[in-house]
């Protein structure tokens, strides 16, 4: 039977006794719960309940999939079925249809197993094909954790979501969402309260920090290890952590970090200390950065690391990566073939930089004016200032990027077809920097009016005249539009003359 009325409004006013300022924000829901319809049956088109499945991970990402029929990207979830007992469990029937994550891989949150963590009221378009107008949503958000040792097969429900992306906290588009998660994770995000970054290059050596012989003040005393430290109240996620660290112990930015597990250390009491880390590739000199902490840096391939004083959790951390990444000597290496990520791709030679790739969108009205965005202050990159809108490749083609990057961070639906490859710029910010190159894509068509998806990322759209351009824009951004205003496709910033 459909689950109660009463149990939807006790739900709903447990979640308020927690948030009483959102009552005047939730009046919808609850007059449409003083009415005799069903609130959970789809077709009641005056709002009905759906639920979504919060699902955090050991690194302190949140699962989203991409909805086919919306084609944006939100939590798992969906509408309640006459079968379902709660509303809990309408969320976590939603995240196995649609991910194939099956329930008991997750648990749900200490002191959220009945509240939700969040209750988002939200339009839906209408679909004429299916008879439906349009109306709204009554989205019940209840907070799970991925257990620890689980490691799930993702397999996507097809007919209705076309991928899944496991976000930092602080890159969860719903504002009340985020803030509710960034007020919570601090204090008690599962699995791991310290970061590392395990970095590596080219010749498929690996850079270690040989610590201060300070015993009984630091951890691991005198011996080799990864750069990395423990999380502190401004650090949002621990990403945030492992960047901060990398920072303030040596300076050093890497731009392509990604999470590679959870790791178990022991102190010298015995103690077990989960540490979340994170990989990224540089090929810059360990001599030529600022050290603030420790005695020096340094690159060793795998093969040497029984010469070091070293913990063995950290010998097999970097054997494990090396197997599955490159098998690192310092000799050059040969143009052969290697397992990379689960796919097979021949190894960078010797003294090859990786670049990385980012797409850019260039769209111009019949008018002439080109579509600018103002960057959000906190940016990591260009805080405040006017860009194009762009993105970075992931696990696909640079046209599937530009696509996705569209939808999801101004809503712009636009066709393959549709594009054309306008400007390649080659550029640095500034020497020993990793070099970028920008693809700049011209949409002869779309559909959509620009809005603000992601307003974390970007805080305004506008339509520029390219003779007009504003001064706080990207350097290499005005190159670019530039050169495409006079049909030059390709140039340079940054190098060095």
């Amino acid at each position: 039977m459909p689950l109660s009325q009463e149990h939807i409004r006790t739900t709903v006013e447990t979640y308020l006794a927690h948030h009483p300022h959102e009552r005047t924000r939730l009046g919808g829901f609850l007059e449409a719960l003083d009415r005799s319809t069903d609130i959970t049956s789809r077709s009641t088109f005056s709002g009905h309940v759906t639920c979504g499945a919060i699902v955090v991970d050991q690194l302190g990402r949140v699962l989203n999939v991409l909805h086919r029929a919306s084609g944006k990207v939100l939590p798992p979830g969906g509408h309640a079925e006459p079968e379902d007992e709660s509303l809990a469990a309408v969320a976590l029937r939603e995240l196995h249809e649609e991910t194939g994550i099956p329930r008991q891989a997750v648990a749900p949150w200490p002191g959220y197993e009945a509240v939700p963590l969040d209750i988002d009221i939200h339009h839906i378009d209408a679909r004429p094909g299916k008879g439906e107008p349009g109306h709204q949503h009554f989205d019940l958000r209840f907070l799970f954790r991925l257990h620890s040792a689980t490691q799930v097969p993702v397999v996507l429900q097809e007919e209705e979501v076309d991928g899944v992306e496991w976000r930092p906290v602080d890159k969860v588009t719903s504002p009340s969402l985020r803030e509710k998660l960034l007020k919570l994770t601090p204090a008690v995000e599962p699995g791991a309260a310290n970061a590392s970054a395990l970095i590596y290059n080219d010749r498929g050596e690996y850079l270690l920090h040989l610590r201060d012989y300070f015993p009984g003040q630091i951890w691991e005393p005198g011996m080799w290890s990864l750069l990395g430290g423990g999380r502190e109240l401004q650090d949002a996620t621990l990403e945030h952590t492992v960047r901060r660290e990398l920072n303030e112990e040596a300076g050093l930015h890497i731009p392509d970090l990604a999470p590679f597990g959870v790791e178990e250390a022991t102190d010298a009491t015995g103690a077990t200390l989960p540490i979340a880390i994170y990989t990224g590739s540089w090929n810059g000199d360990p001599r030529e950065l600022h050290l603030t902490e420790g005695v020096m840096l340094a690159w060793f391939a795998p093969d040497d690391l029984h010469r070091l004083r070293i913990a063995p959790s950290t010998t097999g951390l970097v054997q494990r990566h090396a197997a599955s990444h490159t098998a690192g000597t310092s000799a050059p290496a040969p143009r052969t073939e290697t397992v990379l990520r689960g796919e097979r791709r021949p190894i960078s030679p010797s003294g090859t930089v990786l670049n990385v790739i980012g797409v850019h969108l260039y769209l111009e009205r019949p008018d002439g004016t080109v579509l600018l965005g103002l960057r959000h202050p906190d940016s990591e990159f260009a805080p405040s200032t006017w860009h194009v809108l762009a993105g970075h490749c992931e696990q696909e083609n640079a046209i599937a990027c530009l696509i996705r990057e569209a939808r999801e961070e101004a809503g712009l639906h636009i066709e393959r077809q549709d594009v054309e490859l306008v400007h390649v710029v080659h550029h640095i910010d500034q020497a020993g920097d990793q070099p970028r190159m920008g693809l700049f894509f011209r949409a002869h068509a779309w559909s959509g009016e620009p809005e603000l998806r992601e307003p974390d990322k970007c805080t305004q759209w506008k339509f520029w005249d390219p003779a007009a351009l504003p001064d706080d824009l990207v350097p290499y951004t005005r190159v670019a539009i530039e050169k495409i205003q006079n049909g030059e496709l390709y140039s340079e910033t940054g190098w060095p003359a």
